[in-house]
């Protein structure tokens, strides 16, 4: 038997690579074929064509914008924000699984020792009467190496690290679309908040000019120019806008306390200066539909959840084969004296193969394999549904964008006439020609087209971000793609 030791390792050794070398069970993993992409966005406008070759991060899209508050506060949201500090450890997780399921494509190899003294009966019950009966104590040592492999005949274990590690890509491009998602939250409110500061300040020159013409109607109240009623109309229209401007500020309050925890702040903590909207919007690179499979990290999760779950019916029609196994087998020494244990002699070895089979279970691998393709076929319907609603959300930001644009030029010449008209009127009052209730009238019309023409800058800047958002952060591919 020690002669044909040599033999049946390399017989086995064979039968290893043998088995390897057989397709996997199951079907192979294809992209599933999608509807006929549009070769161009509606209202592209004026954006410019997407470059592959493009150098930006894609982690660090918000440089676009040229803000140093912001990019401190999204490397602050990188650095210290929990939800994403939650899917990192996740994506870990699905690492180790991973690497915990692709050890199985391995030999399950261990290692043992056993020593004992023990003392034999003199009395001990014998077959034969006859033969002389006595006391013994002896020793024994025993060093083993054992050897469990299920041979991978089918492609079961290699069906299931597929799934796994598809699984772990997924976990990969999860974490990175949370990224994307919180970087865009934080700086859609940054904007806001911004957008908020520059209506602030717009009321705060109203009120500080309201002031002086309710300086300008009291003089002339009491110098019988203007009734009560024109003293008491300018008065309600500066109590009004500080009364806005508080709203504003509570409005501001709360998009700095969301800022302080997008970026891993108490609330308390983060205290920011009033400041302004960028002078220019960037240009973004809206590139054609296609691409948007190339950089949107929930598509690419998506896609390989559904290869995971591809991988899965090839596991689950496994089970309706025998599973062989080398098990249990090992090599090792066995002796009474230590001296000789390693020794020809002493040498002990055992193989075995294992083969199980399930006769009958009722339809439960039938069923097995039933919710592995319609797990399949789930995960396919949401692959499609994530490309349409990625479709969705680029097109109404190109849209609203290209609405945004056209309504802030014609906005602009709105604010440049209501300023024209509150001049004149203001010159005409202190002339005497206009009274205080027209003067209050195209104060209010220039406040309301000045707040808002900042409100719409306002929503230029966060669709530009919803924008960046829904074409993945930028050009460059992540590496998760």
């Amino acid at each position: 038997m020690r002669a044909s030791a040599p033999l049946t390792s390399c017989l086995l050794a064979s039968l290893s690579l043998l088995l390897a070398a057989c397709s996997a069970i199951g079907p192979d993993y294809q992209r599933p074929a999608l509807p006929d992409l549009p070769a161009q966005w509606k209202d592209q406008g004026s954006w410019q064509a997407a470059r592959p070759a493009d150098q930006l991060p894609k982690q660090s899209w918000w440089q676009l914008f040229g803000d140093e508050t912001l990019n401190q506060l999204e490397q602050d949201c990188i650095a210290h924000n929990a939800t994403l500090a939650q899917a990192l450890a996740r994506l870990q997780q699905a690492q180790a699984l991973a690497g915990s399921h692709a050890a199985a494509t391995l030999p399950s190899v261990g290692a043992g020792m056993s020593a004992s003294r023990s003392r034999i009966s003199a009395d001990r019950p014998l077959s034969n009467y006859n033969s002389p009966n006595s006391s013994t104590i002896q020793n024994d040592y025993k060093p083993t190496l054992s050897v469990s492999y299920e041979f991978d005949w089918l492609g079961r274990v290699r069906r299931d690290v597929e799934s796994a590690n598809a699984s772990a890509e997924q976990s990969r491009a999860d974490s990175e679309n949370v990224r994307l998602l919180l970087t865009a939250q934080l700086a859609s409110a940054y904007f806001q908040l911004r957008q908020l500061d520059e209506e602030s300040h717009l009321l705060q020159a109203s009120i500080g000019l309201q002031e002086k013409v309710l300086h300008l109607t009291q003089v002339r109240h009491q110098e019988g120019l203007d009734n009560a009623s024109a003293l008491a109309t300018q008065q309600a229209a500066l109590q009004a806008a500080q009364a806005q401007l508080s709203l504003l500020g509570n409005q501001r309050q709360q998009q700095q306390d969301l800022l302080a925890t997008l970026s891993g702040k108490p609330a308390p903590a983060l205290s920011l200066s009033p400041g302004s909207l960028p002078t220019q919007l960037p240009a973004i690179a809206g590139g054609l539909p296609a691409q948007l499979l190339e950089r949107r990290p929930d598509i690419a999760a998506a896609e390989r959840a559904m290869a995971a779950a591809n991988a899965q019916i090839g596991v689950a029609k496994a089970a309706w084969f025998p599973q062989l196994t080398l098990s249990p087998s090992y090599i090792g020494y066995e002796s009474a004296q230590l001296a000789k244990l390693i020794s020809a002699p002493a040498l002990v070895w055992a193989l075995g193969l294992q083969a199980s089979q399930t006769l009958f279970d009722n339809g439960k691998t039938r069923a097995g394999v039933n919710y592995a393709e319609a797990g399949y076929q789930a995960a396919a319907a949401s692959y499609r549904q994530t490309v349409l609603q990625a479709m969705q959300e680029s097109q109404d930001a190109l849209s609203t964008l290209h609405g945004l644009s056209e309504a802030g030029t014609r906005q602009q010449q709105a604010v440049d006439s209501q300023r024209k008209a509150y001049e004149l009127s203001l010159l005409r009052y202190r002339e005497g020609l206009d009274n205080a209730l027209t003067l209050a009238i195209n104060q209010q019309n220039l406040l309301a087209a000045q707040r808002l023409q900042s409100q719409l800058r306002g929503s230029q800047f966060v669709w530009s971000v919803n924008l960046l958002k829904a074409l993945g952060g930028g050009w460059q591919a992540s590496a998760t793609n």
